[in-house]
């Protein structure tokens, strides 16, 4: 049987009572219904996000560090090398992106079931198994989960972070709570060390406002995790950038400068399927697509009123004041957008709105409960074909792009730039990679190399620029040979031609 969970917070509860948490321990459930949806967000990926789709431009830059297949691309300052590690089984040995998606697939699938699972105790497995299926279905997470990226992973440390402070905040003696707290937090600052910070805001507090004799391990534990997940980044700060405050500002300064910025707007707009909305430009989505982002809220607030009236709130209230801390820097200081961003929010928010939805379906004595019954079943059938319809536009898009990067890279082959060989100007990162080539550039955030430095290069490698049709070269690069490769132009270095392979 379970062991019950007595956490409290801020004065919850009266000493003694029943308490929520404590009666859905003692009937906590299996593990299987969390495996059936762990195991059918493994399958979804398979089967909707194609496998075989190549690698994205960030996805490049991460592989690309542990690959055998390209040079590194320059890791600029906001990057952490967490993703790098993560894909290094794979990646460090085989070129093949069905491989690594099917290896990420299955381990975000496993992820997710751990991270629910954590969660055993404190919420009955009904409504973890209905929280992992809405986070799991949203299109966000289906098309991040497969992919060599840092979001998704921040989202199942996050999870696990926080499910496993409150257990061991609650004065039990159990050191796998105190294990989980640090490898969460570890989890979330080895893919992003800001984001980890922002997650565990809340908890750092609450560790520092407890009693002695409370705080000590889950402050130690939380605390640890973050030093031990970010300890790389940090020292790669004074290494590489020029120290910690500096690397701060090179990647505040790549986002285009953090501070006050309502980016809301930003956000809804990408919720269509763009997956990068900088300039974040033209009209809204359509209200059908957006609808869920604004109900979720709501829900979630019924969610903190039920586990209130239950005198449970301790679970609820600290992972909504973990998921909005999660989000203040995406919504409120940024001048972008990515949906991916808002990924830990998600799976954060998404336990007190299943929390919601049960309560709403299964409460008794009601004459109105199959009304209930019928909206959120309504309301739920809608929303799975809004976020599989997005997704389906999505990965055709990316597919397209993916696509065109390798057609380049196909036709700089046939023009002679071969590896060892050096790639510049419009998408060379992305390209790069594909041909086996360096990626350089002389200005912007990824600046690492100098206009001599290029020529001298091309006098014994071959070299090309890459612009959009009828675009400037660069100044060393306008006497060099012309072609028309697909939508973009490309200009080869002298001799290329004759160089052997």
């Amino acid at each position: 049987m379970a062991k019950t969970l007595n956490v409290p917070l801020i004065g919850t509860r009266r000493p003694g009572s029943p308490d929520g948490a404590a009666r859905a321990s003692r009937r906590p459930g299996g593990p299987v219904p969390l495996a059936l949806v762990a195991a059918g967000f493994t399958l979804a990926q398979l089967v909707l996000v194609h496998p075989g789709t190549g690698l994205g431009w960030d996805e490049t830059v991460y592989v690309s560090q542990v690959s055998p297949h390209a040079p590194a691309a320059f890791f600029s300052a906001p990057r952490a090398r967490g993703v790098s590690l993560l894909v290094a089984p794979v990646a460090s040995w085989s070129s093949s992106t069905t491989l690594l998606r099917v290896y990420l697939a299955l381990l975000s699938g496993l992820g997710l079931f751990v991270a629910l699972r954590v969660w055993r105790g404190l919420f009955p497995v009904r409504v973890l198994a209905l929280a992992g299926a809405l986070f799991a279905t949203l299109w966000v997470t289906l098309f991040y989960g497969p992919q060599a990226m840092p979001n998704y992973w921040v989202a199942i440390g996050a999870l696990v972070c926080v499910g496993c402070f409150l257990r061991a905040h609650a004065g039990g003696r159990a050191l796998a709570a105190l294990w989980g707290t640090g490898l969460g937090a570890a989890l979330m600052a080895w893919m992003r060390p800001p984001d980890a910070v922002w997650v565990t805001l809340p908890l750092l507090v609450l560790a520092v406002a407890a009693p002695r004799w409370r705080r000590a391990r889950p402050l130690l534990a939380l605390l640890g995790g973050l030093l031990a997940g970010a300890a790389e980044w940090i020292v790669e700060a004074y290494v590489s950038y020029g120290g910690l405050g500096q690397r701060l500002a090179d990647g505040s300064r790549i986002q285009g400068g953090l501070g006050w910025n309502i980016a809301v707007g930003d956000q809804v707009r990408g919720l269509g399927g763009r997956v990068l909305c900088r300039p974040c430009t033209g009209g809204m989505p359509n209200p059908v697509v957006t609808a869920w982002w604004f109900v979720l809220p709501l829900i979630a607030a019924l969610g903190l009123v039920i586990a209130v009236r239950a005198r449970r709130p301790a679970p609820t209230l600290l992972l909504l004041a973990c998921a909005t801390t999660a989000g203040i820097p995406y919504l409120f200081m940024i001048g972008y957008a990515a949906p991916r961003f808002l990924l830990p929010l998600y799976a954060l928010v998404a336990i007190p709105v299943a929390d919601a939805l049960v309560h709403l379906v299964t409460v008794p004595g009601r004459r109105w409960r199959p009304v209930l019954v019928t909206l959120v079943a309504a309301g739920l059938a809608g929303h799975l074909a809004v976020q599989f319809a997005v997704l389906e536009t999505t990965v055709r898009r990316a597919a397209d792009s993916h696509h065109g990067w390798a057609v380049t890279a196909a036709e700089l082959h046939r023009l002679g730039v071969r590896p060892p060989c050096a790639l510049a100007g419009r998408q060379s990162v992305p390209i790069a990679f594909y041909a086996g080539c360096s990626s350089v550039a002389t200005s912007g955030h990824n600046a690492n190399a100098t206009a001599a430095g290029i020529t001298r290069s091309a006098r014994h490698m071959p070299v090309a620029v890459i612009t959009a049709p009828g675009g400037e070269p660069p100044g060393y690069a306008r006497a060099w040979a012309h072609r028309r490769a697909g939508d973009v132009d490309i200009r080869v270095s002298p001799g290329v031609g004759s160089r052997t392979p």
